[in-house]
């Protein structure tokens, strides 16, 4: 919730404050080192200029962003409704189930007001990491999941959903050393454990997901004389990911496990043909006949399932940028990066946005590189909306994102800009 003006400017007061005793500084000094009147430090109506701000954050030695936050994050109210926190957990659940991402945003932000124990704190943050997810907010997410496991006495079964969430945010980020050693070390205590419940089968099963595909993405930046090596462990990861995953649609009737499980099917398909397993064409023919089961994403369910179809046809771009060239090259990165935008679209999938617009990027170049020539790139002002949305999700992906504004012709509006 935002706070209002009166409130900013008792939030200003104190970082001004605390900026003054940081830096061991009079009133008069920390003026003059942000640039201002001693008289007229803080603004009456406490909406600072961006100015003021960057010298706060920087006396402060904080990011920019957490001032920000400081000054114009009010409070979560209290829940009007009177619910418990247990009442409000479920209602949250609820919503991302139903990728009601906002809804699920602000019951996170009233559990963590009500919260009274260190536990429920954990779990709010859980949930708020939930909703950053939904949202394509990945280092927000990783912000409300590293505070969670801040906490003290956190259940364990809460503890192993924070570990496993934040092993795929930073999968999410491309921070894949992180990924790998966080899902790492959860396959290895979870299969320590005598114990499987179903919550410890599925963390598990998804640690395993997360440490293979950390590894296929690898692949990409591999010198081959690593590329046998890393296809084989994520492909070992994969299909056990695999078989946990059909073992647990089986037993509780879940289909988004069976949508995971195909998800890994996917990047086991890519590490095959990497180890040379199946030919490359084979494998971009398997591809585009899982991508016919989905002519139209818009008329199929949202969810799980239409998530893993995307998937397949980011895979589909690896292995042909990969191992195919020429006509064959063109023709399956066209197809499968024209679905996975489609896809992309039916969802709100940032991540899946990310990988097509780079995957797109990285063709283009490829026809440059053959022809010699540039082939033009034309974006709408939807695009371009799209296109900045992505550079602010993923920090790895803004050079790219110049480059394609920088080499694409924008249209839309009252004119053309290149």
């Amino acid at each position: 919730m935002a706070a209002s003006g009166s409130s900013r400017k008792v939030r200003l007061d104190r970082l001004v404050e605390l900026a003054r005793m940081y830096r061991g500084l009079n009133r008069t000094q920390l003026s003059e080192r942000l640039g201002r009147d001693p008289s007229k430090l803080v603004p009456e109506s406490g909406n600072p200029k961006l100015d003021f701000v960057a010298g706060i954050a920087d006396t402060l030695d904080w990011r920019l962003g957490d001032v920000a936050e400081s000054i114009w994050d009010g409070p979560p109210e209290a829940d009007p409704a009177g619910r418990s926190f247990a009442e409000l957990d479920a209602a949250a659940h609820a919503a991302h189930r139903a990728g009601d991402a906002r809804g699920m945003l602000a019951l996170s932000e009233t559990m963590r007001k009500v919260a009274t124990e260190p536990a429920e704190r954990a779990a709010a943050a859980n949930r708020e990491s939930g909703a950053y997810d939904l949202l394509g907010r990945y280092t927000k997410s990783l912000e409300a999941l590293r505070r969670g496991l801040a906490e003290p006495a956190i259940r364990p079964d809460t503890r192993l959903m924070l570990e496993a969430n934040l092993a795929n945010a930073h999968y999410a980020l491309w921070n894949l050393p992180e990924a790998r050693a966080i899902a790492g070390g959860l396959v290895q205590e979870l299969e320590e454990r005598q114990t499987r419940t179903r919550i410890e089968r599925v963390g598990r099963a998804f640690a395993l997901y997360v440490r293979g595909n950390s590894i296929r993405r690898e692949l990409a930046g591999a010198p081959e004389s690593r590329v046998a090596e890393l296809a084989t462990r994520a492909r070992r990861d994969l299909i056990e990911s695999v078989t946990c995953y059909r073992g647990l649609a089986e037993e509780f009737g879940d289909p988004s496990y069976d949508a995971v499980a195909e998800t890994c099917r996917a990047g086991e398909l890519e590490c095959g043909c990497a180890l040379g397993l199946k030919s490359p064409l084979e494998a971009a023919t398997a591809v585009m006949a899982k991508l016919e089961e989905v002519t139209d994403p818009d008329s199929f369910p949202a969810g799980d399932a239409l998530e893993s179809y995307g998937w397949w046809a980011i895979v589909g771009c690896n292995m042909a940028l990969r191992h195919l060239a020429g006509h064959d090259l063109h023709r399956t990165m066209a197809i499968c990066t024209n679905k996975a935008f489609e896809i992309a679209e039916r969802l709100d999938n940032w991540s899946i946005r990310e990988r097509a617009f780079t995957m797109e990027r990285f063709r283009r170049e490829r026809v440059t590189e053959e022809t010699g020539f540039e082939p033009d790139w034309l974006l709408d002002a939807e695009d371009v909306r799209l296109l900045a949305g992505t550079m602010g999700r993923f920090p790895s992906f803004r050079d790219t994102g110049w480059r394609i504004l920088e080499s694409a012709r924008i249209f839309g509006g009252s004119e053309e800009a290149r």
